[in-house]
């Protein structure tokens, strides 16, 4: 790299640092202002910080190679993960369900669903649990990519570069928690921003990919192979039911299936909602309505990542032209970075992808630290801890997280392993009791308890024994266990308290199968909560392919695709005026006080 573009990385970490220190004074007051910001954020902050957490090198490492080496369908693989669409469940109705508890994390969570008695605890706990193995294991993911990408750059030895990076972000994350982490995701946000349309202006501008072309794709040894295809191939925004991808990538194969699959997982994922860094954003925000902006503003602006990594595998593509096919389609993002861009603008979107993945990072500790601090430590070690003690522990444990992160890196051959397993594997195993406990009223804590904690056994089991079974298979395999145990648990056992759940509902307010809950309730109350439940239901059917779409539209008009772009926009423009009816214009424009919650009327022992 050039002396330029080395001065601009330097500067770029220590504007991180010294805001991350400005900030630690802040973090200090408090638990709670350590891991929420003391729920002040101004929710478009909370939403640019979220965009810069999901933009991470890894993620866009992966997404690289599956654009480079399948096109524009490379999209739809990442609906296991990396589209995110998540989100669009938590701008419907997941993110305001969260917000409504007023808990610092997931696990707390536990508390308001089962009670604080032993079925309570012992879930809070094993959540706790999950969701700091969760974590660890997103770090190795990150760490890892990081690795690779800076690596690449530098021209030095991975786990080097993963070190050096990390121990940037983890000076302002254990210093200053949710404030640094969000301040410096905001400074982050501009700065990737800036060079994702300077990159995309600088492909569609300069460069036309030809009607025929060579890519390469990873075979099972190790080594790679270039395959031949054609721009009406790679621009295709309508995926094939089949495909004919030779080594690694033939996992792929039966695409359609893969793609129900996923979109299936996905369906599953959002409704029972998540932990760590992305639901926190959600517990530290104001009230329902910025529950919905900071959704709404964060889909928005991920939206800019999918014509970033197109420009930047066209860039690859055409450095093939010249006779040499990029091998590895995980190192096009760092090749193009050093033999297609200018000097400063090198260094600055180098210092944007760090940055990228140095949000990321921070989200993940900072969260992960919370249920050590807030859920076993605080809950059943020391239930007198002063709130110094509190922030204290709270940078021991990201210290320690980050450690061990680390060392997991040493257990995974390449980052799509990794990020197979965690989104198929671990993620698996978590999902299941978690959208159990919206939805069925009977479900209880040792349901929860006993089905995370076989989850977990059985993905890291799966890990360990049979690391090569299809991605599907070890999700249908973990997520069916993880079924079993939870169900047979619960009905073993007794109910949660009635009065628990009543206030739960009257304070969630969710849909599914509540009716002894719902029972106890005025009917005025119940036709209130099913007006709103309907809108949401409804809504969440168009918001889903309304971002799927949102992400496509760009993705086309990269490559002048122009017929599909055309097409995508009138699609896009019919569910955004459909979102906006059915819930844009429902938003709350107060804060959903217990003034406004339902009164239940009956205090009767459920059966």
């Amino acid at each position: 790299m050039h002396t330029i573009d080395l001065i601009v990385i330097a500067l770029y970490m220590v504007a991180l640092v010294a805001i991350g220190l400005i900030a630690k004074r802040k973090a200090g007051a408090s638990a709670d202002s350590y891991f929420l910001g003391n729920r002040k954020m101004s929710w478009w902050m909370l939403g640019s910080s979220g965009m810069a957490s999901n933009l991470d090198v890894s993620g866009t490492l992966i997404i690289v190679a599956f654009i480079y080496a399948i096109g524009i369908q490379g999209l739809f693989i990442e609906i296991r993960g990396g589209v995110v669409l998540i989100m669009a469940f938590l701008m419907i109705f997941m993110g305001k369900w969260n917000r409504r508890a007023q808990v610092m994390t997931v696990a707390e969570w536990m508390k308001l669903r089962f009670g604080s008695g032993p079925q309570g605890n012992l879930a809070r706990l094993l959540s706790a649990i999950a969701n700091i193995a969760f974590a660890i294991a997103t770090i190795t993911y990150f760490a890892q990519g990081a690795g690779i990408f800076l690596g690449s750059i530098l021209d030095i030895d991975p786990r080097l570069a993963s070190v050096m990076m990390i121990f940037v972000a983890s000076i302002y994350t254990v210093a200053s928690g949710l404030y640094g982490v969000i301040y410096t995701d905001v400074f982050q946000g501009f700065l990737i921003f800036f060079t994702i349309i300077y990159v995309c202006i600088l492909a569609f501008v300069q460069f036309d990919l030809p009607e025929e072309f060579l890519v390469s794709v990873p075979m099972l040894d190790g080594t790679f192979k270039s395959i031949e295809t054609s721009l009406s191939d790679w621009g295709q925004i309508i995926p094939s039911w089949t495909m004919d991808l030779p080594g690694e990538y033939a996992r792929y194969n039966l695409f359609g299936i893969a793609i129900l699959f996923y979109l299936f997982k996905s369906t599953i994922e959002g409704s029972g909602g998540t932990g760590g860094y992305q639901i926190q954003r959600y517990f530290a925000a104001k009230s329902d309505r910025e529950a919905g902006l900071l959704s709404l503003f964060w889909i928005g602006l991920m939206a800019f990542r999918w014509p970033f990594v197109v420009a930047i595998a066209m860039l690859g593509i055409n450095i093939g032209l010249g006779g040499s096919v990029i091998a590895n389609p995980e190192e096009v993002l760092p090749i193009v970075i050093m033999n297609e861009l200018p000097v400063v603008i090198t260094g600055l979107l180098v210092a944007g992808l760090v940055a990228a993945a140095m949000s990321t990072f921070d989200s993940v500790v900072n969260a992960g630290a919370a249920y050590w601090v807030k859920d076993i430590y605080h809950r059943f070690l020391n239930r007198r801890a002063s709130e110094r003690q509190l922030v204290i522990q709270s940078r021991v444990s990201s210290a320690v997280l980050i450690l061990v992160g680390l060392l997991m890196t040493f257990f995974f051959r390449n980052l799509n392993d990794i990020w197979a397993w965690i989104t198929m594997g671990l993620g698996a195993g978590l999902i299941v009791p978690q959208i159990i406990r919206w939805y069925w009223w009977r479900f209880n804590g040792y349901g929860f308890a006993f089905g995370t904690l076989a989850g977990m056994i059985l993905a890291i089991g799966q890990r360990l024994v049979a690391p090569e079974i299809p991605e599907y298979m070890s999700f249908i395999f973990i997520a069916g266990g993880t079924f079993v145990i939870s169900i047979t648990v619960t009905l073993l056992t007794t109910p949660t308290e009635s009065t628990v759940l009543t206030k739960f509902y009257k304070i969630t307010r969710p849909f599914g199968f509540w009716g002894p809950v719902r029972s106890c309730f005025r009917s005025q109350d119940i036709q209130k909560i099913n007006a709103e439940n309907r809108r949401d239901i409804l809504a969440t059917f168009i918001a889903v392919p309304w971002q799927i779409i949102l992400f496509l539209t760009p993705m086309s008009f990269m490559t002048q695709q122009w017929g599909n772009f055309f097409a995508l926009t009138a699609v896009l423009l019919v569910l955004s005026v459909g979102l906006y009816f059915a819930w844009f214009r429902h938003l709350s424009t107060i804060d959903r006080g217990r003034e406004e919650e339902p009164v239940p009327v009956s205090k009767a022992p459920l059966k």
